[in-house]
């Protein structure tokens, strides 16, 4: 015999995997991917979509060492520093010997500002005076070449920043 408890059991394990989905879409532009790098897409302004295989820095020290001493990266490659609060974040190309552009996103997963071709080895603080959750490190040229541009789309696969 099926009692009243048992029926509510069993309509929470029928239902139970589309709440789990739509949770897992409500995700803002987070994919976890079985495999593959971390990589970080944009969606430019003339419609195409740019993959970047990142490095996610999201440790105080990580963050602090960032592309240091690095004397070359690869074209599509990057590093996406992530950080728990939006804020005014700011930094400086010390001891960074490859020009890059900064890209600025919000935790709404869009292009809030770049910072393109940033001097290496300045001391200089870099920020956009805006708020922004995550800051996208690429080769400079890379958001012109592009055609990055503030209000540019953006979705993360084969990590979770939340973690």
């Amino acid at each position: 015999m099926i009692t009243h408890n048992h029926r509510e059991i069993f309509r929470l394990l029928a239902v139970g995997p589309l709440i789990l989905a739509l949770g897992c879409a409500a995700n803002l532009g987070c994919r976890e991917a079985a495999k593959g790098p971390p990589r970080v897409i944009l969606q430019s302004s003339a419609k195409s979509k740019i993959t970047v295989k990142v490095e996610v820095v999201s440790r105080n020290e990580d963050r602090a060492k960032g592309l240091m001493f690095r004397q070359k990266m690869a074209s599509d490659a990057g590093m996406l520093f992530v950080y728990q609060h939006d804020d005014d974040h700011s930094f400086w190309m010390k001891n960074t010997f490859i020009p890059l552009d900064l890209i600025f996103i919000t935790s709404n997963m869009r292009v809030v500002g770049i910072a393109e071709n940033t001097k290496p080895l300045s001391t200089t603080h870099i920020s956009i005076k805006t708020s922004s959750r995550y800051i996208l490190e690429v080769n400079a040229g890379f958001a012109k070449k592009h055609k990055i541009r503030e209000g540019s789309q953006v979705i993360f696969e084969g990590f979770d920043p939340t973690r």
